[in-house]
This record gives structure tokens, C-alpha cells and sequence, in this order.
């Protein structure tokens, strides 16, 4: 992952920018320091439900750019995330029903810049990550999706699974691709829905697929049984788009 171009280092720079509502998505803490401004910045980080990795000095070392990080060095996203209501108003005032594309394990930040791309041209309203096991939007993200991150919001939640339930109340279903699934031809993937996409390695974790409504596998006539996980997402979000446009 690349941290290059957004990190903030040193105590007094790391909490002012928690302070003045900078998005921060991870923060290194040197391992064992419990100094009072370390722990200052620490509960800051904890109350914007940042997550916090302890590390070694020579960690630290290595990431930093200044060498004068002070223990602490925070990385922050290249752009503002959205809130998942900010996404679902979208939908209400193009009058459309709500398509979601939510990614779990997605860690390659050209996977998830070329995703956002992806969603933007299928006319997905907004895309969803979980906060950890996951990257940020970062500058890589930004150049990845060749300018869509300027139209298309991405919502960071704590928990993938629950925010899936929470919006199965609101009427929408899910559909998640796996090789193991009914073939994306032969469901019905039109109204309000949310696609879900795995890693390539990892796929998605069981408690986010047992919430999905429908597993979809991408039909395969060559010998390679798995696709990149962006190209996974851009076949499966196309046929949703298809579907979505028939009678229209």
C-alpha cells in the first residue's frame, strides 16, 4: 500500500489533525510508549474509531519520510468518505432504485481504484469498504479510478455484516459472487440491490456471505477458474446494468 503522500507525522501535527476532522485511516503507534500526549492522541484515534497499530520503532523508521515522527505517524485518506445515507439519498433523488457495490478483503489499491471506475460507468450510487482488512482511499485509489472518486462516494463502516442486515431492512437484497453460486444469467438482478465482491484470493468472508441473499458465479470457459477482482466486479456490475435496463 502506498502511504507516500498522506502522512502526518509528529504528536503535534497527528492530533491536530484529528482535531480538525481529518479523515485518518490508520494510525502507528511505537509499541509500549504510554506517554500522556501519546495516549491523548491514542483516545482522539479511538473516538473517531480510527484503527491503531502498535509497532516497532524500527517500523516507524521505515514509514517515516521526516524521521522526526515522535512515536506516532497517522495516514489519511486522499478524500472524504461518505456516509452510506449520503449514498442511499443519491438513489431517492435520481428516483432509482439503490445499487450498491460493497468489497470485502479488497487490499490492492489499484483493485479498488479500478472498482470505483467500474461503479461510476455501471451507474452504481455509491460504493461501501469495511474499516479494516481493507485500504483506504489513498492517492493510488485516486489514480486508479481516473477521476470517478470525484463522482462516486465511498462509505467506510466498522461492519460489513451489519450494515448489509441494516439495509435489508430498507429493501434491498444482495448478491455476492462466488465460484460456487447459481449463474449470474440465471438470476434476477434487477431493483434495489448490493453487490458484493471479494478478494481474489480470500473471496469473501463466510458471516458477509451467509448475510447475502443470492450467490452469484460468474460463468468461466477457459482454463483459469478465477478472475481479478476488479474485472470479477465490472462483469457482474455490467450484467446487473443489463438487467436493470431491459424494458426501459
Amino acid at each position: 500500500m502506498s502511504y507516500e503522500e498522506m502522512k502526518i507525522e509528529g504528536r503535534n501535527a497527528v492530533l491536530e489533525a484529528f482535531r480538525s476532522g481529518k479523515t485518518i485511516d490508520k494510525l502507528f503507534v511505537l509499541s509500549g510508549c504510554q506517554d500522556g500526549p501519546v495516549r491523548t492522541i491514542t483516545r482522539e484515534a479511538k473516538k473517531h474509531d480510527t484503527i491503531i497499530n502498535y509497532v516497532t520503532k524500527e517500523r516507524l523508521d521505515q514509514l517515516s519520510e521526516t524521521k522526526k515522527h515522535q512515536g506516532v505517524i497517522a495516514v489519511a485518506a486522499a478524500y472524504e468518505y461518505a456516509q452510506v445515507e449520503d449514498i442511499l439519498k443519491a438513489a431517492q433523488e435520481k428516483k432509482e432504485d439503490p445499487f450498491l457495490i460493497l468489497l470485502d478483503n479488497i487490499e490492492d489499491p489499484h483493485n479498488l481504484g479500478a472498482i470505483i471506475r467500474t461503479a461510476n460507468t455501471v451507474g452504481a450510487h455509491g460504493v461501501i469498504i469495511p474499516k479494516r482488512r481493507a485500504v483506504g482511499l489513498t492517492s493510488t485509489v485516486a489514480k486508479s479510478s481516473a477521476g470517478a472518486l470525484n463522482y462516486t462516494p465511498v462509505a467506510k463502516v466498522t461492519n460489513l455484516s451489519k450494515t448489509i442486515q441494516e439495509l435489508k431492512k430498507q429493501g434491498i437484497w444482495f448478491v455476492c459472487a462466488d465460484m460456487g453460486g447459481t449463474s449470474m444469467y440465471q438470476l434476477d438482478l434487477k431493483g434495489p440491490i448490493g453487490l458484493v465482491v471479494g478478494s481474489e484470493g480470500e473471496g469473501v468472508s463466510k458471516l458477509v456471505r451467509e448475510n447475502c441473499d443470492y450467490i452469484a458465479s460468474i460463468p468461466m470457459a477457459g482454463e483459469i477458474d478465477s478472475l481479478n477482482a476488479s474485472v470479477a466486479a465490472g462483469v457482474l456490475a455490467y450484467e446487473i446494468l443489463r438487467q436493470r435496463n431491459i424494458g426501459q
